[in-house]
């Protein structure tokens, strides 16, 4: 019995302790920052052009700025931006949503993918630019 007593006790004065939130919020005091939650927070790919992504390495990863100018298989589809055009696989689930024409400046970050004749892009990520 003395041992529920002494829980009893302990949670009874433990209690105020845990439970005091809230307070003043005085605004002109420095505000601490927190860290991003999730995902990566640094350095991004730089910005390339077709013409360099064809001088790339293999699994390179690359951002390019351009249109979609067709569809040229299930998943395959023509890019182009100043400096020329290059096939890129999209898949389905990397379209978010978003309905895209050729009309459209997308964004496109992705994996250089160089075969013994040929190269594209695997894309990871589509954004419609405004």
């Amino acid at each position: 019995m003395k041992k529920y007593t002494l829980a009893a006790l302990i949670a009874l004065c433990s209690a105020p302790v845990l439970a005091q939130q809230g307070g003043f919020l005085d605004p002109s005091a420095p505000q601490t920052q927190t860290a991003p939650q999730g995902g990566f927070s640094g350095p991004s790919t730089a910005l390339t052009t077709v013409d360099k992504v064809k001088s790339m390495s293999d699994d390179a990863w690359v951002m390019l700025q351009g249109n979609i100018e067709q569809r040229v298989g299930d998943d395959t589809y023509t890019f182009r931006d100043a400096s020329g055009t290059l096939t890129v696989e999209i898949d389905k689930k990397r379209w978010n949503g978003q309905t895209i024409t050729p009309k459209d400046k997308v964004q496109l970050e992705g994996k250089v993918d160089k075969d013994w004749s040929s190269v594209e892009v695997d894309v990871k990520n589509i954004k419609k630019l405004p």
